[in-house]
């Protein structure tokens, strides 16, 4: 009896420490943490440390086996002077505006068909559709053999209606042509839906309002759809810009020699198929880095460019309409004022 009065007291006060101590928050989130950690393995393996890994590179001179040479900066030194890396940048920005801007165009266009379509209005949205979600390789053959040079189909219509036979895909410009109508081919369909969800989002009272203010559907168009449709522009922008200038899959198969990776010439070399070229045909994969951060500084240049021109502060942009229209209207008055003085002032010599 002795024994237990002494022991009972202490497991009592055991007892009220445990129940005392706070529970351990980690322990408790371990089985969420596992639940997500395949996510962020996998994104270390394959997405960080091929990023860091290829910062690091494009200080070395490495051939892919060897040991690394620390260069420094010398491969972006090179860089700048490398006229074949400027010839890609000018065929990477000529390629892009011919493909992005009447992309986005006609992407446009065909969302507003779409969106006051009343019938067969599924079927259209599934066919402009298609296009995307079908090979790329498949499609780049497809127009291959359409502007092939000797037994082209559109070489064939040309000829049919008179016209002379176009050397598509050895001339500069029409290699350049040839590789954005893919480009566009492919793409219009995917932004024609994205405008078709952001004409949708669009309040039927607002067309309402301006059929009874007595506006025209070109009207209605140009000031009510494209201005309340930016943000929706500014996305298909930035998006378009990010691919357009990553452009590689269609001169790849559309020449398709190891050799002469931009066609004749080097009139289709992108910025990305020069960056294939010297690190997996060269093996210089410290210059391939170095090309890809400065592919990537240009990415980032052209989407802020982007983000400016279409974007920007909706409250700078209305400041600055207000601004221009009491500009204008004060010169009106200035410039009548200025005539009348004058018209006033001839009278007077008239008279005398």
């Amino acid at each position: 009896m002795a024994v237990t009065s002494k022991t009972a007291p202490a497991a009592v006060t055991a007892t009220a420490t445990t129940a005392d101590k706070p529970p351990n928050k980690f322990k408790q989130a371990l089985p969420q943490y596992a639940a997500v950690s395949p996510f962020f393995i996998l994104f270390a393996i394959f997405g960080a440390f091929p990023v860091l890994f290829s910062i690091w590179i494009s200080f070395h001179s490495w051939d892919g086996i060897g040991e690394m040479t620390w260069v420094g900066l010398e491969q972006y030194n090179y860089l700048l002077s490398d006229a074949t890396f400027w010839k890609a940048i000018g065929n990477t920005l000529i390629i892009w505006v011919l493909s992005t801007v009447p992309m986005l165009l006609l992407a446009l266009v065909i969302a507003n068909a779409l969106h006051n379509a009343t019938r067969f209005r599924t079927f259209y949205r599934v066919a402009y559709f298609i296009p995307n979600v079908t090979s790329v390789v498949a499609i780049t053959l497809v127009f291959g053999s359409i502007f092939s040079n000797n037994f082209g189909l559109l070489n064939a219509f040309l000829q049919s209606i008179g016209l002379g036979q176009v050397e598509w895909l050895t001339q500069p410009w029409g290699i350049k042509i040839a590789i954005a109508t893919i480009i566009t081919w492919r793409w219009v369909g995917y932004n024609a839906i994205i405008y078709l969800a952001g004409l949708q989002a669009i309040s039927a009272d607002v067309y309402e309002a301006a059929k009874v203010d007595g506006a025209s559907s070109r009207q209605t168009f140009w000031r009510i759809t494209v201005p309340m449709m930016r943000p929706v522009i500014l996305f298909t922008a930035v998006t378009s810009t990010i691919g357009g200038l990553q452009i590689f899959t269609e001169s790849r198969v559309l020449f398709g020699d190891t050799n002469n990776i931009g066609g004749p010439g080097d009139a289709g070399l992108t910025i990305v198929s020069y960056l294939y070229q010297s690190a997996f045909i060269t093996n210089q994969f410290g210059y391939g880095a170095a090309i890809g951060w400065a592919l990537f500084v240009l990415i980032v240049l052209f989407s802020i460019i982007n983000w400016r021109l279409i974007g920007g502060n909706d409250d700078e942009r209305l400041t600055r309409r207000a601004a221009r229209r009491v500009e204008r209207r004060i010169a009106a008055q200035n410039a009548k004022k200025t005539a009348e003085k004058t018209a006033a002032a001839k009278e007077t010599a008239d008279v005398r």
